[in-house]
């Protein structure tokens, strides 16, 4: 029985790897899109959703791993609550690559024309769901209910800037109707920003359930 529960705690460190893996591979997603968006760079916009498939893979692997822990070491109580946390945190991080690729796509829809408003609070949005990816996987290894309770709380700022940037572009669009078609597209960013926040708050509410057994939602 120790051997086993040894092996067991070594199969779990691997899928934690396995899922920071797949939060760095989705973090520089979301860095590279910014980038893509602010140069207007349709050749690196391209490449974003070509090695989106480097992250389905990923979280694919993750799902077969998974898998094979339920199938052949028939995990109880805390343990099984890990297995499908990490099942359902591979997911979420998923989505949140599926939006670094929106974000991409929306990059391809833009022409090269000046940018209707300042973006700097577009890039300063991406950052703080950049570093809710890198926490909220640190609250997971170690964990931390607690932790991930604060790194939720980080998406009020994220909502705080989404409102705000989209009323200025409406305000914009109003006021000059040949800004429309750049605005909507702008307003899209910020949207799947905003979402990105999100998904970081499920995984948030994954953590706390793993630790307490207990369903809570945050931010709401």
């Amino acid at each position: 029985m120790p051997g086993t529960r040894k092996h067991f705690s070594e199969e779990l460190k691997d899928l934690h790897q396995s899922l920071l893996k797949m939060g760095i591979l989705v973090e520089e997603s979301i860095q590279k899109s910014i980038i893509a968006l602010k140069g207007h760079n349709s050749e690196l916009a391209e490449q974003i959703i070509h090695d989106d498939e480097d992250i389905n893979t990923a979280e694919t692997g993750i799902l077969d791993h998974c898998t094979k822990l339920l199938a052949t070491q028939q995990p109880v109580a805390g343990d099984l609550r890990t297995i499908v946390t990490a099942i359902k945190v591979a997911t979420q991080l998923e989505r949140i690559g599926d939006h670094a690729v929106h974000i991409a796509k929306s990059v391809l829809k833009l022409s090269e024309d000046p940018f209707i408003r300042d973006l700097t609070d577009i890039p300063r949005m991406a950052k703080i769901c950049q570093a809710m990816i890198r926490d909220i996987l640190t609250a997971l290894i170690n964990n931390d209910g607690d932790y991930a309770r604060e790194v939720a709380g980080r998406d009020d700022e994220v909502d705080k800037l989404y409102y705000r940037i989209t009323r200025e572009l409406v305000t914009g669009m109003t006021q000059d109707n040949a800004k429309i078609n750049q605005g909507l597209e702008l307003i899209f960013v910020v949207r799947y920003l905003e979402r990105m926040g999100d998904h970081v708050t499920n995984i948030s509410e994954l953590i706390i359930y793993n630790t307490s057994g207990r369903h809570v939602e945050l931010n709401r």
